[in-house]
């Protein structure tokens, strides 16, 4: 199981300590104690850091594994390409530390997508270190979904056996063509909530207009003017989820925006008789769902 907050990790061993726990990021130097006591791997660029783990490890009687990340062009975490023979001549002298793997991330910061040269890349540097060091590194961790098609399709290269999947596991989706994966679902997660009030209101705000506390202001358009629809408003707000990842499952529906602990539903013409204590029914796009889940606010509900 793997994972970017330690607090995860700590509940999973607490659920069964037998299972295997990673840490998904570079670990902080103030967490050290806590990843080499709930994390079996971590992922990792920086010796210093690394060496940090090593000497908890010894405390804590412990071997601690690490993969170690390498840059191939998105420009998040990972070891110049440069440096990376240095860096493991480095690492494989520490205690108590044991590489397992290397791996590298793409897409999620500047967009960057995998291909097979780039997974090539990946894949002979494993064997240049293999040779050069006489050690065998098991894994080469090829990502996370967005590399998914390229397994599917046949076009990973050989020794790539490892990846790091949540978004595929629960919407099936295709980073790259935007379609679902043969035989997965996209409403596996759902948020419901509840209608607090319904009002027939201007489509207008009256008023001098200036930026709201999201540092949004509204635009108005002429043709509005005089203008009134139904608005729901809904128990859930900013504080819970970005209106943007959310996708009401009744098309007929329209977010207009949120506040801190609000959410403003267009109702159109009310057509389908929406009434205070209703639920309303969204999906969700996988940031949201990440802060849904996170969130102490939201109950969660597993059917």
């Amino acid at each position: 199981m793997c994972d970017s907050r330690i607090s995860n990790l700590k509940l999973i061993k607490k659920i069964n300590k037998d299972i295997t726990t990673v840490y998904i990021k570079p670990p902080a130097k103030r967490s050290i104690k806590s990843i080499v006591t709930y994390a079996d791997v971590s992922l990792n660029t920086e010796y210093f850091t690394i060496k940090l783990l090593s000497e908890e490890a010894q405390r804590q009687n412990k071997t601690h594994r690490v993969v170690i990340m390498l840059e191939l062009g998105d420009l998040r975490e990972g070891v110049m390409r440069e440096e990376i023979i240095d860096f493991y001549e480095k690492i494989f002298q520490l205690p108590n530390i044991k590489v397992v793997g290397l791996g590298t991330n793409l897409n999620c910061l500047h967009g960057v997508m995998p291909s097979e040269d780039k997974l090539i890349q990946l894949s002979l540097y494993k064997q240049i270190i293999e040779l050069k060091f006489k050690r065998k590194i098991p894994f080469i961790s090829a990502g996370t979904t967005v590399t998914l098609p390229l397994l599917l399709h046949k076009q990973l290269p050989d020794g790539v056996n490892h990846f790091r999947l949540g978004e595929a596991l629960f919407w099936g989706n295709n980073l790259f063509d935007s379609s679902i994966i043969e035989g997965m679902e996209t409403d596996v997660l759902e948020l419901f909530a509840e209608i607090i009030e319904v009002n027939e209101k201007p489509v207008v705000p009256a008023g001098v207009l200036a930026e709201n506390p999201s540092g949004e202001v509204f635009d108005v358009s002429e043709e509005d003017f005089g203008r009134t629809t139904f608005r729901g408003i809904l128990d859930v707000g900013l504080l819970d989820i970005n209106p943007d990842f959310l996708i009401p499952q009744d098309k007929d529906l329209e977010v207009v925006g949120a506040s801190s602990d609000m959410l403003i539903l267009d109702l159109k013409d009310n057509g389908k008789n929406y009434k205070v204590g209703d639920l309303v029914a969204f999906k969700l796009k996988y940031m949201g769902a990440l802060g849904l889940l996170n969130s102490n606010y939201i109950e969660k509900v597993v059917e």
